[in-house]
């Protein structure tokens, strides 16, 4: 008898199964609880365990809602950030990038200037070109003895004073061990 029980309970279930699916229903829907969270008490309120659980986890989904949204908050604050510092390094790329070319264009003309300047003392006769470094201070003297031709330089130090000679030689040691 059990046996021939079997087969009618599983056509029992397979015949409203069968009709959801011709119908299009989904499962999960029918499968899903019914009862909202108030209802969950229903008939349980004189039980103070179950309501003092229940309103533990209304806490806790409440606290866990509160952080989902700080979360998202802190997301859209983050993704902001990002950008605006992404926005901010071109900038700064694109600004050093300038810098660096005007800085280039700077020393070029310093350096063309100074060669310029190298070139005139020389050609200048070395005692008018050592009473005019006799007036420059002693660093900017020693820098221009050290460009000019070697010839030329011992010449105008040979017409500079021997104390303002010794002061400018020194400059130029100096110099000299400053840069390797």
């Amino acid at each position: 008898m059990s046996k021939a029980i079997l087969p009618v309970l599983a056509v029992l279930f397979a015949l409203p199964a069968g009709a959801m699916i011709w119908k299009g229903q989904n499962f999960a829907d029918v499968f899903q609880a019914v009862a909202g969270p108030a209802d969950l008490l229903q008939g349980c309120t004189d039980v103070p365990e179950a309501v003092a659980l229940a309103e533990e986890l209304r806490d806790r989904a409440l606290r866990i809602e509160r952080y989902m949204a700080a979360l998202d908050q802190r997301k859209a604050d983050l993704a902001t950030a990002e950008a605006t510092l992404r926005t901010r390094l071109g900038e700064l790329r694109s600004t050093k990038g300038a810098t660096r070319a005007s800085r280039n264009g700077s020393t070029e003309a310093v350096r063309t200037d100074i060669d310029r300047l190298i070139a005139v003392y020389d050609q200048m006769k070395p005692a008018e070109a050592a009473a005019i470094l006799t007036n420059l201070p002693a660093d900017f003297a020693a820098e221009i003895l050290m460009r000019v031709q070697p010839e030329t330089g011992a010449r105008i130090i040979a017409a500079v004073e021997p104390r303002q000679a010794a002061l400018l030689t020194a400059q130029m040691g100096a110099r000299s061990v400053r840069k390797p």
